[in-house]
């Protein structure tokens, strides 16, 4: 067994089956038989592996691959075909990262689960629970939530009171969802995320003994096709929702805070914190560990770089960067001028001495 998962002794099928799942087209032998996938550093003479861009088209000279998935644009298929030192199977394809989604989807199937409620599983009576419905081992499912038809409930995962959870969504183990929060059709909720946890509020005890719990009435509402990644928290609004717009994919160990409005199809990387009340337009990007301060609102389009910490607004399309975030150009300007600092510290050393030694 590799390291992909895949038993490297069985052949999972030729290049020419593989060229026609793909509607690719075939240069070279179409009986080899594949038996795994690997990358073209990794890949041997029984494997698959793939090209997407041209920066990478050298090591397709010095891989061992048997099969490869290119993508047109690298290069024609009469050039490749005419370059390369091996006799392997070459399949052209528009796109290969989409082509080798469609393999993979192929190679791993979702897992079966039992239709039904587990033995084990407590559901409140007063639950609605539609057709197809699959609720795991030790999951709890609190008075009057609704989970909609052909959605899989894994263990151990617990779902509070008037909870929704839309068609087809799948909650990972050890999920926990709070009151009154909503889960749109077609989501995967990964392992460890908590939604609907109470916002960080506190104000000073007007006669100074300490702090004072600010309550939160509201709810979260998660829209259609969303992705949480593992151990994701997102919290619930002081009042109103704290809303995740459709087609937004969130990755592991991302904290949203109350009160905030993220669009459709935004993509928030590992690591990334939004305060309260932050707004993110339609199609935003927050890269790995970036952070953005409570109100700030990052336009349709717009980007924010790793680790970058954001104190005001981003313009709808614009890429910022840096601690304090700045537009990325004049991040990367003072950048740039900080490795020069040293030779001009020496510089204006030597003009000082060169000053004492004339007085």
């Amino acid at each position: 067994m590799s390291a992909d998962g895949v038993n490297k002794t069985a052949v999972l099928m030729t290049s020419g089956e593989l060229a026609s799942m793909v509607g690719g087209t075939l240069v070279g032998p179409g009986d080899l038989g594949l038996t795994g996938i690997d990358v073209l550093d990794r890949a041997g003479p029984a494997q698959l592996s793939f090209l997407r861009d041209a920066q990478y088209a050298p090591k397709l000279k010095r891989s061992r691959c048997g099969a490869v998935l290119v993508s047109r644009r690298v290069f024609e298929d009469s050039d490749a075909a005419a370059a390369d030192n091996h006799s392997r199977a070459m399949i052209f394809v528009d796109d290969a990262d989409l082509a080798l989604i469609t393999l993979l989807e192929k190679l791993t199937p979702p897992p079966a689960h039992p239709v039904g409620i587990h033995a084990r599983a407590t559901v409140d009576p007063s639950a609605h629970i539609g057709e197809g419905v699959a609720i795991g081992p030790n999951a709890v499912v609190g008075a009057q939530s609704t989970i909609d038809a052909g959605a899989i409930i894994y263990p151990g995962v617990v779902i509070g009171t008037q909870v929704s959870i839309g068609e087809r969504s799948i909650v990972y183990a050890n999920v926990t969802i709070q009151d009154r929060c909503v889960i749109g059709s077609r989501c995967n909720v990964h392992s460890g995320v908590v939604i609907g946890t109470d916002g960080f509020g506190y104000r000073p005890d007007a006669g100074g003994n300490g702090l004072i719990k600010i309550p939160h009435a509201g709810n979260v509402i998660i829209g259609d096709d969303v992705e949480i990644g593992a151990n994701t928290c997102i919290d619930r609004a002081k009042f109103g929702a704290t809303l995740v717009g459709d087609g937004t994919k969130i990755d592991n160990h991302v904290q949203i805070g109350h009160g905030c409005r993220i669009g459709t199809s935004c993509i928030l990387c590992g690591g990334a914190a939004l305060a309260g009340s932050v707004t993110l337009g339609d199609g935003v990007t927050l890269a790995g560990e970036a952070a953005v301060a409570d109100n700030n609102t990052l336009g349709a389009g717009a980007t924010l770089g790793a680790r970058s910490g954001l104190f005001s607004d981003i313009p709808a399309g614009k890429t910022w960067f840096g601690y304090p975030a700045r537009p990325a150009t004049r991040a990367f300007r003072s950048i740039a001028s900080l490795d020069q600092l040293p030779e001009l510290v020496r510089k204006v050393r030597r003009i000082i001495a060169d000053h004492d030694r004339s007085r």
